[in-house]
């Protein structure tokens, strides 16, 4: 008898006790659970759920994480890295030693000379962490960031560079990390997607493939929220259907579905089922989440939600407003998290500032200091910093010398350089009050503990109890994980 058929032929006490059933049903369990309606718990039911939490490897430092990811790779020498002899040596051209095996993505190496930065940089905190004059908000928070100054990547490209950063290889078809934590660890959300992306500015070079599952189930890949009107498209109940007639669909649907998951055994079938029951909880739980109205005054204006762009000519940005959402992404941000969101990605772009630097870089971060210092200010006052990862990041950094393409007479902007950047972890088990690594007095190449890409990703996989050599998921036989390449953890990063 063919599967379908006789899946039709069991009686309804084998429909409401079978297995396959069991995932469809597990949403609806739940929340009787929680009102007390259900005293057997799921575990006894063996309801699975794909987003169940799940134990780590070991005890965790970090629960949640934010990644705000600047895209475009803001200039590390204006914003985190000193460099004085850079400035003596402003007009001269490198050695051709130092260039003759090099790439660049726009520079003409024979006219390519370097380029001074007229930031001034101060020490903050206890620690004496030096930051570009760019970043006096930021200052305030040096005690609790860890700054590394001497990460690295293979690649030199902006799409492959993002693949690299978000999915720790610089291909198509890999999960980023917000998936690979999902998948190890599950969400404490029950109302909202376990990894969860807000955007500014112009959109990032690799898109959605920065967010995605990859060959996980799709239950795992990011969904993108939006921070006015409904946070995901078409979420809403269309004009006549209520509630009700919503839920008699999604009953319809989950029959059909578990009768298909019965004949094909197929995952991704269960994860369209969770999908479905997640977005008839996420009709309720979205709205409230972007009303900030339940926010003070306080609160909005130490973020600057309600900030004018600055009177800065950029072009770079994204357009008008965006002092004003990337600062709402940061407070939504902290408002996923308090939800049990484990993940959240903050994208903006562009900072690939080829030209125009002085002015495009002041713009990006005016927009960016105010805002991400609040959210680790507001976290730490809630108490969720101490669990909370913080992460500053982008796929590369920016070249000492100036950008030369195309007969510039004037260098006024940077090229991409993957062999020396910064980057910043705070809160979520992290050390924070100190710099890690150190590049030559140019700011070319790293000189003490180089990190590559994936050394950052086993530490932040560390920190949430997770051994990167054991979170591995088999892949056409393979057993693939996010380090494949390497990957260490760097023990100096943790608390």
């Amino acid at each position: 008898m063919h599967p379908i058929d006789e899946s039709i032929q069991r009686s309804r006490r084998d429909f409401l006790t079978s297995s396959a059933s069991g995932l469809g049903l597990a949403a609806l369990a739940s929340l009787l659970q929680a009102d007390g309606a259900l005293a057997e718990p799921l575990q006894e039911l063996k309801l699975t759920n794909p987003l169940a939490p799940k134990p780590p490897h070991f005890a965790p430092r970090a629960k949640r994480c934010i990644f705000i990811f600047l895209a475009g790779a803001p200039s590390q020498i204006d914003l985190f890295d000193p460099k004085p002899k850079l400035n003596e040596l402003h007009g001269q051209p490198l050695p051709e030693s130092m260039t003759k095996n090099v790439r660049f993505a726009f520079i003409q190496k024979e006219t390519a000379v370097l380029m001074g930065s007229p930031r001034k940089f101060k020490p903050y905190g206890e620690c004496g962490m030096e930051l570009s004059d760019f970043l006096p908000h930021l200052g305030t928070c040096a005690d609790d960031i860890a700054l590394i100054r001497s990460l690295y990547t293979t690649q030199f490209n902006h799409h492959p560079g993002q693949l690299m950063m978000n999915t720790g290889v610089p291909r198509f078809g890999r999960p980023s990390i917000g998936s690979w934590l999902n998948y190890g660890l599950g969400s404490e959300s029950q109302d909202l997607p376990g990894y969860v992306v807000l955007t500014a500015g112009r959109g990032t070079s690799g898109g959605a493939s920065n967010w995605s599952s990859g060959f996980l189930p799709s239950t795992y890949q990011g969904v993108l929220f939006r921070s006015q009107g409904n946070p995901v498209l078409n979420l809403g109940h269309p004009p006549g259907v209520t509630t009700e007639m919503e839920r008699a669909t999604l009953d319809g649907l989950l029959d059909l579905n578990r009768q298909r998951f019965t004949a094909e055994g197929d995952e991704e079938i269960n994860s369209r089922i969770a999908a479905y029951e997640l977005a008839f909880r996420m009709q309720m739980a979205a709205p409230e989440l972007i009303d900030l109205s339940d926010e003070t005054a306080e609160t909005r204006a130490a973020y600057g939600v309600d900030r004018p762009d600055a009177k800065i000519k950029a072009h770079r940005a994204g357009g008008p407003g965006q002092y004003a959402q990337f600062a709402t992404n940061c407070l939504l941000a902290r408002r996923l998290i308090e939800r049990g969101v484990r993940y959240v990605n903050l994208y903006h772009a562009s900072w690939d500032h080829h030209s125009n630097l002085n002015s495009e870089l002041a713009f990006n971060a005016g927009m960016a200091d105010q805002p991400v210092a609040a959210l680790i200010k507001d976290l730490k006052q809630r108490g969720l910093l101490d669990e909370t990862l913080v992460v500053w990041g982008a796929e590369f950094g920016r070249t000492p010398l100036g950008e030369n393409r195309g007969g510039r007479k004037l260098n006024t902007g940077r090229d991409h350089h993957p062999y020396a950047f910064s980057v910043w972890m705070a809160g979520g088990g992290v050390r924070g009050g100190q710099v890690v690594g150190r590049t030559d007095e140019l700011g070319w190449s790293i000189e003490e503990e180089p990190i590559h890409v994936n050394d950052f990703q086993a530490t932040l996989l560390h920190l949430f109890g997770l051994n990167h050599l054991k979170l591995t998921y088999n892949f056409r036989g393979l057993n693939v994980r996010l380090t494949n390449q390497g990957g260490k953890v760097i023990k100096k990063l943790l608390a």
